[in-house]
């Protein structure tokens, strides 16, 4: 018997490949040294090792959080955007266990959706707590219910991935596109999000969404994740040393890596394009971001709470206009900056709910006077559905605009209500929360003018008012002293209103294309109930693939943050964005694009239905090709 002398290094190595070191594989890995018998002893060891673990549960546990951690590294705020290639990993491995066994696969793709959305969309449990006042354990119970209700395209894209792959073999290469495709169009959310959006983190590959949306990024993202789980390096040694496997490989890579460069091409070439693209004329925008309270419970009196928040908005607003270089255009406040009141006087708003507050519909007009700026804000109005009685009385989440002369012009109803947060599908579950609004959906996709002034430095003959002057003042006598102030205003331009959650939905916000072609967007929000959390970041990333689809620059502006410009290329205006939980202005000058409708904006999702219909058929011709063939 030889005698090897064997170093602490190689004991550590052989205990970790369980091998005696008095067998042969010991004696050739010690004597001969071989580099590649190493290479191969490992490899087959490692992948032994592996085959063993699938069959645990512990198995099961990587591959849910596997999915879940890189998914959330790949999204905002982390925004890891490469991770997303290997996030679907663990639904592959998990398909691979459970082939064929579909109540399997439902339950399994059922405890991702909830891994998932524990780890991502965690700020469920603050807002449940914040907003319904919900125990701890029942918040997280809403978080767990969540990710299984609405996570439902994870299992429908294990099934249906189980029974394509299991039945096309080799042709197998379009099916995890195809399966995840269909996940996503059909799958119901209540905060809708697409793997495409962990990918548009890529500049250049978001531009595509113009004419793919982001669900045709959300096809690429599948494939190629797929073409990069199939690259087993457990076969590498094969395909190195035999020429028909190295063929088969790269037929079966080549359709992966051609879609991936078209799109890398086609963002290139849409980036560079719109990149040059010059302005028709720039606007100056301030937005203020007030940091309002959701309530007001913190002990003080109603009436000192929304005093010192009035007084803040005054103050913002006036540091804010003396750190731009001219005065503003438009002035942005966000969703919810002055909450529970209305600015719209009316029968409804004054006598049947006492909604209207003069001193705000003052503090607007104001705003708009001493600056001649266009003021944009929300409010909450109310009407009737019908006859006037109470049981029509209807809510509204409204947007206005004030033009320079501080007059009121178009306004715009939220039409896409959110859920649990502004309405109940049943009227019982309004006693579980208090809090959740009872609000009507605006029956219009409209857009809203703005207004620029003849005389933009046009003043009352005396010294201009303040918020503290409209606690002795009538509105009326406001306006009567400004009457002096009037100058002639005139039609300037649209832009397209959204509020909060509407921008996340690329396919309403296309309804507006029947109003006409905006100049710009303006998303007003309040993500005050989630807190410090990762929601503000990933609701803004979310939004800003529709300045991209539009090809138009948007002004975000939110209550508590974040808040930014975004331009038609989806980047941030001079990398300026607001702070959670602050109280600031942002101000950048904004460009407005004179372009015709995009295509995504005339057509749609039609490229990636298409992409599923067609791939589709050839599944469909290549099972009842294969059928036949088994018949025969």
């Amino acid at each position: 018997m030889i005698s090897i002398r064997i170093s602490s290094k190689d004991k550590v190595f052989l205990r970790w490949l369980r091998i005696n070191r008095k067998d042969r594989a010991c004696r050739i890995l010690l004597t001969s040294r071989s580099k590649e018998e190493i290479n191969v002893l490992f490899m087959n060891n490692l992948h032994n090792r592996f085959q063993k673990f699938q069959k645990t549960i512990w198995f099961n546990i990587f591959c849910y959080f596997w999915t879940g951690f890189f998914s959330f590294l790949a999204f905002a705020p982390v925004s890891l955007t490469h991770f997303v290639w290997i996030a679907p990993f663990g639904f592959f491995w998990l398909s691979l266990k459970y082939h064929g066994k579909y109540k399997q696969l439902f339950y399994q793709g059922l405890i991702v959706g909830i891994v998932f959305y524990t780890i991502s969309f965690h700020w469920i449990v603050h807002m449940s707590i914040t907003f319904g006042n919900f125990p701890y354990m029942v918040a997280v119970l809403i978080l767990l219910l969540a990710g299984a209700l609405f996570s439902l395209k994870f299992p429908i894209f294990m099934m249906s991935f189980s029974f394509l792959s299991g039945k096309v073999g080799r042709h197998s290469i379009w099916v995890a596109g195809f399966c995840g495709l269909l996940s996503e169009l059909v799958g119901p959310q209540l905060f809708p999000w697409y793997w495409g959006n962990l990918a548009a983190g890529n500049i250049i590959l978001a531009q595509n969404v113009e004419i793919t949306g982001v669900y045709g990024i959300s096809f690429l993202v599948f494939v190629v994740s797929y073409a990069l789980f199939q690259s087993n390096p457990w076969y590498w040694k094969e395909i190195l040393h035999s020429k028909e496997k190295r063929k088969q490989y790269f037929r079966f890579v080549s359709l992966p890596v051609l879609l991936l460069l078209s799109f890398i091409v086609s963002g290139f070439v849409l980036y560079k394009k719109w990149e040059n693209v010059k302005p028709v004329k720039s606007l100056s925008v301030l937005i203020v971001q007030p940091n309002a309270p959701l309530s007001f419970r913190d002990g003080r009196e109603l009436k000192e709470s929304i005093e010192a928040l009035m007084v803040r908005i005054e103050k913002l607003t006036d540091e804010g206009v003396k750190k731009m270089e001219k005065k503003p255009d438009l002035i942005v406040l966000p969703e919810a900056g002055v909450p529970f009141f209305s600015a719209h006087n009316t029968t409804v708003t004054t006598v049947t709910r006492r909604l209207y507050w003069h001193r705000f519909d003052s503090l607007m007009f104001l705003l708009a006077n001493r600056y001649k700026a266009n003021v944009f804000f929300n409010e909450i109005d109310a009407g009737y559905k019908g006859e006037p009685s109470a049981r029509n009385l209807r809510y509204y989440n409204n947007n206005v605009l004030y033009d320079p002369n501080g007059d009121r012009r178009d306004s715009y109803q939220k039409k896409f209500l959110l859920m649990f947060g502004e309405y109940m599908p049943f009227d019982f579950l309004y006693e579980l929360s208090q809090q959740t609004g009872r609000f009507e959906p605006g029956l219009t996709h409209n857009l809203i003018r703005y207004y620029t002034p003849a005389d933009k430095d046009k003043s009352p003959k005396g010294l201009h008012l303040g918020w503290n002057d409209t606690e002795n003042l009538s509105h009326e006598a406001i306006r009567s002293y400004y009457e002096a102030a009037k100058t002639e205003v005139q039609v300037s331009g649209k832009f397209l209103p959204l509020i909060c959650y509407e921008v996340i939905l690329p396919e309403f916000v296309r309804e507006f294309r029947t109003a006409g072609n905006p100049e710009f967007i303006v998303n007003l929000t309040n993500d005050k109930w989630y807190g410090t959390t990762t929601e503000s970041d990933q609701h803004m990333e979310l939004g800003r693939l529709r300045s991209i689809e539009l090809r138009r620059w948007m002004v975000r502006s939110t209550n508590s943050g974040i808040s930014a410009n975004i331009d038609h290329l989806g980047r941030f205006v001079g990398d300026k964005k607001t702070g959670l939980m602050t109280a600031e202005t942002i101000s950048e000058t904004i460009e407005v694009i004179d372009s015709p409708p995009t295509f995504y904006t005339q057509y749609g999702n039609i490229v990636p239905w298409l992409m599923l219909f067609l791939t589709g058929l050839y599944y469909l011709n290549l099972l009842i090709g294969i059928r036949r063939g088994k018949r025969t």
